[in-house]
């Protein structure tokens, strides 16, 4: 197995919310998501959700245990939960959450598990690239954010339909019709994408953050196919020095993006890569 990543804060000064971890046939990448200044709903922080649970999910699956990538999400989600319910309103919309993307090789295949949105990019044997993601935020999101359209950014009108939008998307959080995220439910995890596929079919995979994978969309400085050769040729990190490039061109304007963080793992020589199979720890770049 031969694994490197790399990960980069949106901000600097801020903490990085992203997490990234590997054990002998696992990657655990984590997306942490929260409003800034809502330290009255938890003293804790978007960072300290995202490093606890992306610890707890990579000593369950250090276990090799047998069990189901969904029972060890939602065995995490409630630990998570328990370490701070008694001092934290973890059941308010704002408190920490996060995406979860995992993947793992057991008995000759290939399990991935998938919640919101993080991106999976699957190098095939035959055939291009597939990518899997869990699109259900993407479409909260445009469908909550549609009553937007028309509206001149700046005026209140604009600030007034925004707030609406933004309590719009919190209820289709966790809920029937929405999407779901790693937060204070055990369920969430329940509704997770997942799928799995033979070691053979694959030459490598990659996972990345929503904040990497801007180098696809909305940047489009490449395509998932060019995605895969950048990996192969120079690792994570040129994927994400090219998105921290691009938000830079943009300079300081209203239109700018707000730049996240960024994170990507890049796992090759998958057909050795099984729970302690020995092949050596991670490298990072």
């Amino acid at each position: 197995m031969r694994v490197s990543m790399t990960t980069s804060a949106g901000h600097a000064g801020r903490p990085n919310e992203d997490f990234v971890g590997a054990v002998p046939g696992a990657v655990v990448l984590l997306d942490g998501a929260g409003i800034p200044g809502t330290g009255s709903i938890c003293a804790h922080g978007v960072a300290w959700y995202t490093h606890r649970l992306g610890g707890a999910l990579l000593g369950r699956l250090s276990r090799d245990d047998g069990r189901d990538l969904v029972s060890l999400l939602a065995a995490a989600i409630d630990e998570i939960a328990a370490a701070h319910r008694d001092t934290c309103d973890i059941t308010d919309p704002a408190s920490p959450q996060a995406t979860v993307a995992i993947v793992r090789a057991h008995r000759g295949r290939l399990d991935h598990l998938l919640l919101a949105d993080s991106f999976l990019l699957l190098d095939q044997v035959r055939g291009g690239p597939q990518v899997v993601t869990d699109a259900r935020e993407a479409t909260s999101r445009r469908v909550c954010s549609a009553p937007l359209d028309g509206a001149v950014a700046g005026t209140p009108e604009y600030d007034r339909v925004r707030e609406s939008c933004v309590q719009a998307l919190r209820a289709h959080r966790n809920q029937p019709g929405g999407y779901w995220i790693a937060k204070d439910d055990p369920y969430a995890a329940e509704e997770a994408v997942t799928g799995s596929r033979t070691l053979d079919d694959l030459h490598g995979l990659a996972l990345l953050s929503n904040g990497a994978s801007r180098i696809v969309s909305p940047y489009g400085l490449t395509d998932w196919a060019g995605v895969r050769d950048l990996l192969a040729s120079d690792g994570p990190a040129e994927v994400v020095r090219r998105v921290r490039r691009a938000e830079a061109g943009f300079g300081a304007g209203p239109d700018a993006p707000v730049p996240d963080d960024a994170t990507v793992v890049h796992c090759a020589e998958l057909a050795r890569w099984e729970l302690g199979d020995g092949s050596g720890p991670a490298s990072g770049r």
